[in-house]
């Protein structure tokens, strides 16, 4: 919501979500036998015992980028036992969540003159899509070449190269270069196009993460936490290459900052969703220049 009130707020003219825009957990929100309603989630238990406060337990596990769902003692003790539904009604939450956020986007922004563009990340569902294709305000950018206010063109892939945790959109970093040099490939003009790769270049600084163990648990040496690059090689290799005027990324949420990588100007504002905080970048360009960047949050 705070993304679709950007556009206001800054005054812009085009709004671009590069991926992870759906939530990893269902919250449930469990009616106990006295009536109080009951959710645990970060470790710690919160309780509703009316209507109005179940309203506001629901707005908080949003806020924090999880999905709530009500139901009883009997529907939880049926989802304990049988994953597949609990799998199944993950899915069915995320979708309409996406839905919904569809008709908000176009009730808020329609006759705005606001172009807005969003393509998923790796940790998003291929299902997503269909549903920012079937929307009549939003432009679904992935795989594609966009032209935007000014006549900028942009190219945008939510594709990663291999993670540790074999999420719904990666693959090897030589199809990555496939992918990134077909749309490259039908760009009129380079030096005014914008990269909207969810993946930062590699060892870039944009995409520093914690180095993690065969357990996915971050490793430690002297008493500090190991630092290493996540990025994607291809991502990097096409920035230098090409030579846009723009690269936005993310992926790595903990890496927010900017870097040059020969004339382009490469951006992660990170991500701190879990903390209701809307993590941004604000770019002003001019001709085949930026005139202004920065980085925001709210």
């Amino acid at each position: 919501m705070k993304f679709i009130n950007a556009a206001k707020f800054y005054k812009v003219k085009t709004l671009i979500m590069g991926g992870d825009i759906t939530g990893k957990l269902l919250i449930p929100i469990v009616k106990q036998s006295d009536g109080k309603f009951l959710a645990v989630y970060a470790g710690m238990r919160h309780e509703a015992r009316n209507d109005k406060e179940v309203e506001e337990l629901q707005k908080q596990i949003r806020v924090e980028g999880y999905y709530p769902y009500l139901t009883d003692l009997e529907g939880m003790k049926e989802f304990q036992t049988n994953p597949t539904k609990v799998n199944e009604l993950f899915v069915e939450v995320m979708l309409a969540t996406v839905e919904r956020w569809m008709r908000v986007a176009e009730e808020r922004l329609k006759g705005s003159g606001v172009t807005l563009c969003i393509t998923g990340g790796n940790d998003d569902l291929p299902e997503i899509e269909d549903i920012i294709k079937k929307s009549e305000f939003a432009t679904d950018a992935e795989g594609r070449v966009v032209e935007i206010d000014g006549g900028y063109e942009v190219i945008s892939s939510g594709w990663s190269n291999p993670t540790p945790w074999q999420t719904h959109r990666e693959c090897t970093e030589e199809q990555l270069w496939d992918k990134i040099v077909g749309m490259a490939s039908q760009v009129k003009d380079m030096k005014s196009c914008i990269f909207n790769l969810h993946v930062p270049p590699f060892d870039s600084g944009l995409d520093t993460c914690p180095k993690l163990d065969a357990t996915l648990k971050p490793t430690f040496s002297g008493g500090e936490m190991v630092m290493a690059p996540g990025g994607s090689t291809s991502v990097r290799k096409a920035i230098e290459e090409y030579q846009p005027l723009l690269g936005l990324h993310g992926h790595i949420h903990e890496a927010n900052g900017f870097v040059k990588v020969g004339r382009t100007l490469c951006i992660n504002p990170g991500s701190a969703y879990s903390e209701g905080v809307l993590r941004g970048a604000l770019v002003e360009l001019g001709g085949s220049s930026i005139k202004n960047f920065l980085l925001t949050q709210g």
